[in-house]
This record gives structure tokens, C-alpha cells and sequence, in this order.
């Protein structure tokens, strides 16, 4: 597999409304953590999660991440 795109090397911060959601794992999306289709042809697919409450959540922009979609600090490791 090959290697992700870092989109940020800082997690999107957001306030996210009840929903499901698709994260960008291949960090080519223009729309910025989430998912826009650009991973096609890529070995990367969207991660998809469910928010059920209204809720603030640190998604990672690194695209390195244990624990996706969230971020877990992996950010402070990418060159």
C-alpha cells in the first residue's frame, strides 16, 4: 500500500452535527477531512463513521493515525 498524502500536520477540529460521515485516508480530498472520491484508482478508501449527538471531535490530517478517523497525536512523528 502506499503511502498517504498529509494534508496537515494538525488534526481538523470540528463541531460536527448528528450524521455519518466519510474521512479522507488518502489525503487527497479537496474537501478537507472528508472524503470526495479523489482516493479512485488509489489503494486508500474512505473511513466512515457515525456521530450521534452533537459533538466536537479532533479528525487526523496527517492521515497517519492508529485510530482512524481520530486523531491519536501521530502528527508530532510525520516528517
Amino acid at each position: 500500500m502506499s503511502d498517504p498524502v498529509v494534508a496537515q500536520k494538525s488534526p481538523y477540529v470540528l463541531n460536527l452535527e448528528p450524521g455519518t460521515y466519510y474521512w479522507c485516508s488518502c489525503g487527497r480530498s479537496a474537501n478537507q477531512p472528508f472524503c470526495d472520491g479523489s482516493h479512485k484508482g488509489t489503494d486508500f478508501t474512505p473511513k466512515e463513521f457515525t456521530v450521534d449527538s452533537p459533538t466536537t471531535v479532533a479528525l487526523c490530517g496527517c492521515k497517519h493515525t492508529q485510530g482512524p478517523p481520530f486523531c491519536d497525536g501521530s502528527h508530532n512523528d510525520v516528517e
